[in-house]
């Protein structure tokens, strides 16, 4: 097996297509094989190097170039052990040497309206989508360069689970809210490579076709628990919905999302700004 077929099976399992000849670019080749870091040496990167890196972040691309993204780097000690504390399952939030908040900033759009005497009212959906697509590119893009740089990094989405408290804490004004923090420095020591669901039913031709998923799912769901189970203690709402013989994937994604995750973010979004038009 080559290297190429070696990364796309560790990466899918799948027996799809895989990658052949000598013709893959170095960096599609990291693609493939990244993992996620949530334990960092406690280096820190210097600051040429993370100004190299946001600069990459927001050399990503833009909606309309419309640049509706900020980066917001936590550096206050008082403020990132608030923002860790909220989180206490998730201790690479206070530990990690660096950490970003992508913010999808609407705000800016429409201060520049303001300026130049134009009604632009962003508080629409629409800006609300495009500001969140545009940070949500800078933070892939700031993850792929420092990635290339030898660091390791892992998003946080869990910000807007408790989306008041972090907005104080950041003193964000309105239209400007957080779409994931980035943790950010040197890994220490090795993480997995994370199974992906199998292409047959993520990449469709010519039309949208599901008919594959429940047994793409049932095989998929045995592949990755062989790789990496789930533990039986690490099951979600057991009260609920009790313990499983068999805790794949889709047992555990599906119970994760009964859970309401980000019921305070319509609410504040509501109140700072949106109105959704």
């Amino acid at each position: 097996m080559s290297t190429f077929d070696h990364l796309i099976d560790q990466r899918f399992g799948d027996n799809g297509p895989a990658l052949t000849g000598s013709s893959v670019p170095d960096a599609v080749v990291a693609i493939l094989s990244r993992r996620t870091i949530r334990r960092f040496e406690a280096r820190l990167p210097d600051e040429a190097l993370l100004d190299v890196l946001a600069a990459a972040a927001l050399s990503a691309s833009s909606k309309s170039d419309y640049q509706q993204v900020s980066l917001l780097r936590l550096r206050d000690v008082a403020q990132r052990t608030a923002l860790a504390a909220l989180f206490p399952a998730m201790p690479w939030i206070g530990a990690a040497p660096v950490f970003y908040v992508f913010l999808a900033d609407a705000r800016r759009l429409q201060r520049l309206g303001a300026m130049r005497g134009k009604p632009v009212r962003n508080g629409s959906l629409e800006g609300f989508f495009n500001a969140s697509v545009d940070a949500a590119l800078a933070l892939q893009t700031m993850i792929l360069a420092a990635e290339a740089c030898g660091l390791g990094t892992c998003p946080i989405s869990v910000l807007r689970n408790k989306i008041d408290t972090v907005a104080a804490i950041l003193s964000l004004p309105d239209l400007v809210f957080p779409v994931a923090g980035l943790c950010l420095g040197y890994p220490s020591g090795e993480a997995h490579i994370s199974l992906r669901l199998p292409r047959q039913i993520t990449i469709h031709r010519d039309r949208y076709d599901d008919e594959a998923l429940p047994g793409a799912i049932d095989d998929y769901d045995r592949r990755r628990a062989a790789i990496r189970a789930i533990a039986p203690d690490q099951q979600r709402a057991k009260a609920r919905f009790g313990e499983a013989a068999f805790y794949g994937w889709s047992e555990d994604k599906t119970r994760h999302a009964c859970e309401g995750e980000g019921a305070a973010f319509p609410k504040y979004l509501l109140a700072h700004g949106f109105d959704f038009s």
